[in-house]
């Protein structure tokens, strides 16, 4: 299956598995994933949606196949990459600014110093956002809302041409989830941004993306978000 040419492609799978410890979870994956687009990747709990995303974000090795990133210069894409949770907040008392900081550079380094344009870059990406205000202000006091908007600017501060996201509104009330949706695709609209969002809300995905990567019974097959959540 593809769902683009090989030149508009960001990801292609060719007989890929992926899974745990070597035990296939997905298996026989073989498809393009399209540059430029807004996808959701849907399906039920434990169908494989997260293996495969952090298999695609380097985090889990494919346990057969290939699975190759391509950027638009032909070279590996810079990803930027937002759990399903971060347990951040339990383990440093950060700042939504320093966890936000984290994204110049991907990780804590102990004496490691901020330039002012990487904290300049990083207050941009808060702004943009919607947490500027909320720099100073610890991250474990957050709301679910506010720290899925500190952690999405923490992404963009690796200035990604794709955005990896793993069920951006789990745990969060209504409010937060259509704001956080509202979000995405505004970064997708004015930034030109590609981004690859598991998600279990079938119409949330339908009113916000603009391609479906459906995940059931060990298969994968691309949809338009009109045919989403139809039999």
């Amino acid at each position: 299956m593809s769902e683009s040419t090989a030149n508009s492609s960001w990801a292609r799978l060719t007989d890929a598995a992926v899974g745990y410890d070597g035990k296939a979870v997905l298996k026989g994956l073989t498809f393009e994933l399209p540059r430029g687009r807004f996808t959701a990747m849907v399906g039920d709990n434990g169908s494989g949606k997260t293996t495969l995303l952090k298999t695609l974000a380097g985090i889990l090795p494919a346990v057969a196949g290939r699975v190759e990133l391509v950027g638009a210069s032909d070279t590996p894409p810079v990803l930027g990459y937002v759990p399903q949770r971060d347990s951040l907040d339990s383990v440093w008392p950060l700042s939504a600014l320093e966890v936000a900081l984290m994204g110049t550079y991907g990780r804590l380094a102990i004496g490691r110093t901020f330039t002012d344009a990487e904290r300049a870059l990083t207050r941009e990406c808060l702004a943009q956002t919607g947490a500027a205000d909320l720099e100073r202000k610890a991250f474990s006091v957050l709301s679910g809302g506010q720290k899925q908007r500190v952690l999405i600017a923490r992404a963009l501060a690796t200035q990604p041409e794709v955005l990896l996201l793993d069920e951006p509104t789990a745990g969060i009330d209504p409010e937060a989830t259509q704001a956080v949706m509202e979000l995405l695709a505004r970064l997708h609209r004015e930034r030109h941004l590609t981004i690859l969002m598991v998600n279990h809300d079938l119409p949330l995905a339908r009113k916000h993306a603009t391609n479906v990567l459906r995940v059931a019974d060990g298969q994968v097959n691309f949809e338009t978000t009109a045919q989403l959540g139809t039999p």
